[in-house]
């Protein structure tokens, strides 16, 4: 009797050739996995092909595109309409007049050019247009200095002061001291000029080269004011934790001056490159445009800036007079960077970039979204990286915090409306100038307070306590205008106001 044979798959020789088998494919598998892996490995190291050449004289932004075009089309992009509920370009892309929306910003504006044409805020491809075409500049004077934070400048300022017998050449390193004597020779020089004639200097908005180096693509700060307002800002007693390379600074023998491109963190620099424009600063024809941080970056530190500087003329600061008062008034511009020192982010270490241009994937490349826009239109890469909430319930907490600060702004705005129309009463009704003096000191306060919050673009989400201690005080300060008026004459003159 003999064994019966054993089946196909039970012999050895091809057991021993299925094992090979499979392990000769596992090792493809495992190979080619290790290919991919590799791939995206070296993807993600070599994320720029140079096509062409980047120098301190590429302004256009297209030709930075052609070596990074992620980058360049997030930034194109933010030529796209958007809206939010408290700002952004509108249904239409076209932007909505504030003043139409809040008549009481054109009394309290008044004799001054935001109380012709003050609109929303558009996405940054339209901030050299949108100037251009503003009633304030078509129908009013304005000087070259207009143009710091609206326009792609450092080149421009650069020529302007070779020009007028800065020394070296353009081509130098923008860090380097005779570059950076160049910037500062134009930036004065540009200032000067009247707006019709200074914009013929530039073709673009805000561009690559105002925040990259050209040749490594490091962050650095470009625009003049902000790099003399930084290191004023340094040389205050204020504390500023949020800012840990000036606290560095100032323990250091500060001979050399703070600066930031020298000793600002990388992650300091992602705020501070917005920090360039986004803040309160003077623009007008009197002196050259300065940030006024020397006691701090605080709403009433700003003002007593304001008030101890002396204008060539030796007059004190303001930038005009109330068309109906008279009082001597300040006018706030968008003080972000000023507002985001003050809240819960900043102190977190939290900068500008992570929320307005949050990192994003592309393939194995880890790039930022340089569509800059309002983290509400991209809550879960500008928000839910730090907060594991749902977006519904962050975006609700953003809109309480609007909400509320909208609502107080409205009854500041109502008390300082309601000042300016008993004083205009008062004058009417012949009392004297220099009897008004301390009501006019009241309106500047009052008004300075209410139009930092309304001019900031955030609604009062940067700072919520922040904000609202300050419209807290613009309506106590309108307020006490009115008790004032009242008890030089018994408010009789104050029916006639309403």
């Amino acid at each position: 009797m003999t064994d019966p044979k054993p089946s196909f798959l039970a012999r050895p020789a091809v057991r021993m050739g299925l094992i090979a088998g499979a392990a000769a494919l596992g090792t493809i598998l495992v190979m080619a996995l290790y290919q991919s892996v590799s791939t995206r490995k070296a993807e993600a190291r070599q994320t720029v092909l140079r096509l062409v050449d980047i120098t301190e004289r590429t302004v256009d932004p297209a030709e930075w595109g052609k070596n990074f075009p992620r980058q360049y089309d997030g930034y194109l992009r933010t030529a796209e309409k958007y809206s939010t509920k408290f700002g952004g370009a509108g249904s239409e892309g076209l932007p909505k007049s504030r003043i139409e929306e809040d008549p009481r910003l054109v009394e309290i504006f008044d004799g001054y050019a935001f109380a012709i044409d003050f609109n929303q805020r558009q996405g940054h491809a339209y901030m050299l247009d949108d100037q251009r075409v503003t009633k304030r500049v078509t129908e009013r004077k304005q000087p070259g200095a207009c143009l710091h934070c609206h326009a792609s400048n450092t080149v421009a300022f650069r020529e302007v002061g070779l020009k007028n017998g800065a020394p070296g050449t353009l081509d130098e390193a923008f860090t380097s001291p005779n570059a950076q004597a160049q910037l500062m020779k134009g930036f004065e020089e540009v200032c000067k000029l009247p707006y019709n004639e200074a914009t013929k200097l530039v073709k673009h908005p805000v561009a690559c080269i105002d925040c990259h180096d050209p040749k490594n693509m490091a962050l650095r700060v470009t625009k003049p004011g902000f790099l003399r307002g930084i290191d004023a800002l340094a040389r205050s007693a204020e504390p500023v934790p949020h800012l840990p390379s000036i606290e560095k600074w100032r323990k250091g023998d500060k001979a050399a001056a703070y600066d930031a491109n020298r000793d600002a963190s990388r992650q300091e620099l992602r705020s501070m490159v917005c920090g360039q424009c986004h803040v309160e600063y003077y623009c007008g024809p009197k002196t050259t445009l300065f940030f006024p941080w020397n006691k701090g970056l605080k709403v009433e530190q700003i003002e007593a800036t304001y008030n101890d500087y002396k204008f060539p003329d030796g007059h004190r600061f303001f930038d005009w007079k109330h068309a109906k008062t008279g009082a001597e008034v300040l006018k706030a511009q968008h003080p972000e960077f000023e507002m985001w020192s003050q809240g819960i982010h900043a102190r977190s270490g939290v900068s500008c970039a992570d929320c307005h241009m949050p990192y994003q994937r592309e393939g194995a490349i880890k790039v930022s979204d340089h569509q800059v826009r309002s983290p509400l239109l991209n809550i879960s890469r500008a928000c839910q990286t730090c907060h594991r909430f749902p977006e519904e319930e962050l975006k609700a907490r953003v809109e309480a915090i609007q909400n509320r600060t909208h609502a107080l702004m409205g009854r500041a705005e109502d008390a300082v409306v309601a000042l300016i129309r008993e004083l205009d009463a008062a004058k009417k009704a012949g009392v004297p100038e220099e009897k008004l003096a301390a009501v006019f000191e009241l309106q500047r306060k009052a008004q300075w307070r209410v139009d930092f919050v309304n001019a900031e673009n955030s609604m009062g989400f940067h700072a919520p306590q922040e904000a609202a201690r300050i419209l807290g005080e613009a309506i106590d300060y309108g307020r006490q205008g009115q008790i004032a008026l009242k008890e030089m004459q018994g408010g009789s003159w104050a029916a006639k106001g309403k």
